[in-house]
């Protein structure tokens, strides 16, 4: 039986189509690898009550894209209270030790554990004080390597304004290195400024788009396709040649962009329309984004807040969505509230339990209700343990109140409550008698309220019987303990008189914390107690 015939041209094809079947095969294979391929295991999205130093310790290597940091410093006995706790004083206590070799030292460790933890293609940005900035770039370039220095940014962080035998002080330093010459970067551009729009950009056409007008020719004459007559004009008759091809300028003559004077003779120009371009380069020297003002929608009332402009444009130029944002000076949270916004992942480090409870709240407000918080009191033990001024804004916190001012605080008053603003006390103690309920009754009158709650472990029976005394006088005095707020918060704030009970995170405001109340002597003081 002869054999069946082959057509012919179909083999081929035939193995051809299968020899790219399996090239596809194989890189899909590949890439499918790639992604598996494991690298650091790094929790995002979580916030460590924690010194930051022990922290990076123990975080992997080559696993971070970003990081900024914004350290607070001090000149030898000069120390700026912040969350007026204990534990921020806890953290730069070994500073005091020396003048500023000791506070770069202290530096030194972080910022070595910070090239340890970022990728290769990471980068860090170091906001500097304006008296340690050279210091602190001599030991970046030990670290990171001088050639891996990428710029001295000058941020103009406040108006003129005069000074004493020198020019006025007006900007701060921030330090911006990468872990290799492969670090991540993404071009960020501003607006251009009015003066310079005014001058180039003075034609507005029928929609209201603003334009200006573009020399179609460059210098020189070329003898290719650009160098050819276009619509009866030669630039080669003028030692120039066009800055594209004929047929390009015909297309855009087509689509309106071709402004043909109306002398005769006169040569074309490109219509250049505003809203096509990109803006300007930003440069290392940002005149362009203000300071927190005293009445900016994104104030906290922290000292040192930076404007969230600011790191929108640090995160923008040096990561991409999902890399991971590593500020392990956290603050009040701007780093990581603007990297959640720009849809990166983020860890947040702060020793300072204000702090944290803070940020917890500040990223409920932008959708970030899943935050995992690492290192924060949860059990009674643990609030025990609290120095006074960390457990006064543990309470006022956990009230969503205000913590009260100096003048008030002397009066016995340690915060005001949510909403109605009555009066608390807060005791760090057990079975609370009945002299301080009798001594709250009249710090309540004095501020002209009928209400107000006192905070404790526990009471004994003379509390309970001095509050059922005093209301018989038209006066509430509310008597809380830890366990209330810990185990019943929507009760606890129920008896405050909010009927809803524990306000949502996502609507309520802020706590109010005054820094001003403690000075650092105190909190170095009580901190020096063990209380």
């Amino acid at each position: 039986m002869p054999a069946s015939p082959v057509r012919k041209g179909t083999a081929a094809p035939a193995a051809e189509k299968a020899a790219v079947g399996q090239a596809r095969a194989r890189r899909v294979v590949k890439e499918s690898l790639e992604q598996l391929r494991l690298g650091p295991v790094v929790a995002t999205d979580v916030l460590y009550c924690e010194d930051n130093l022990k922290q990076l310790a123990i975080m992997p290597a080559d696993g971070i894209d970003l990081v900024y940091l914004d350290p607070p410093f001090f000149s030898n006995r000069f120390y700026e209270v912040i969350w007026g706790d204990e534990a921020e004083v806890r953290s730069f206590e070994d500073r005091w030790a020396g003048g500023i070799q000791v506070y770069i030292e202290w530096m030194r460790d972080r910022l070595m554990e910070v090239h340890r933890v970022l990728k290769p293609t990471g980068s860090v940005y170091l906001h500097c004080d304006p008296h340690a900035s050279h210091y602190l770039k001599l030991m970046m370039d030990d670290i990171f390597g001088q050639s891996n220095f990428r710029n001295e940014i000058i941020w103009k962080r406040s108006h003129g304004h005069n000074s004493a035998r020198r020019f006025g002080a007006s900007h701060d330093t921030i330090l911006f290195y990468s872990k290799s010459a492969q670090n991540t970067w993404v071009p960020v551009f501003h607006n251009y400024d009015e003066s310079y729009l005014d001058k180039h950009y003075g034609h507005v056409d029928a929609d209201g788009r603003r334009y200006k007008h573009e020399n179609p020719t460059g210098a020189g004459v070329s003898h290719g396709e650009t160098g050819k007559p276009w619509r009866g004009i030669d630039p080669t008759a003028k030692g120039r040649h066009w800055a594209r091809t004929p047929r390009d300028l015909e297309e855009l003559d087509r689509r309106g962009l071709i402004y043909w004077p109306k002398t005769p003779g006169s040569w074309p120009y490109i219509k250049v329309y505003l809203d096509s371009m990109q803006g300007v380069p930003a440069q290392d020297v940002w005149i362009d984004i203000d300071p927190i003002n005293m009445i900016a929608r994104e104030r906290l009332g922290y000292p040192t807040q930076k404007p969230e402009l600011l790191l929108q444009r640090i995160i923008t130029a040096s990561s991409n969505e999902g890399d991971i944002v590593l500020d392990p000076f956290c603050g009040c949270g701007t780093t990581i509230s603007v990297a959640h916004q720009l849809r990166r992942r983020w860890i947040g480090i702060d020793i300072s339990p204000t702090a944290c409870n803070l940020m917890v709240r500040r990223l409920a407000k932008i959708g970030a209700v899943d935050v995992q918080v690492h290192g924060m009191p949860t059990t009674l033990e643990e609030l025990q343990k609290l120095k006074p001024f960390e457990f006064q804004n543990w309470v006022i916190d956990r009230l969503n109140g205000q913590q009260a001012n100096r003048k008030t605080g002397d009066m016995g008053i340690d915060g005001w409550t949510f909403f109605l603003h009555d009066p608390v006390q807060i005791k760090q103690s057990e079975a609370v008698g009945r002299n301080v309920v009798d001594n709250f009754e009249t710090a309540i009158e004095r501020a002209g309220k009928k209400s107000g709650a006192v905070v404790a472990f526990s009471f004994g029976r003379g509390a309970h019987e001095e509050a059922a005394r005093v209301r018989k006088n038209g006066i509430k005095i509310h008597l809380l303990t830890v366990t209330d707020l810990l185990e019943r918060g929507d009760w606890a704030m129920k008896q405050l008189g909010i009927t809803g009970g524990k306000p949502d995170l996502t609507i309520a405001p802020m706590p109010q914390f005054d820094a001003s109340r403690h000075s650092s002597h105190e909190l170095i003081a009580s901190d020096l107690r063990g209380a």
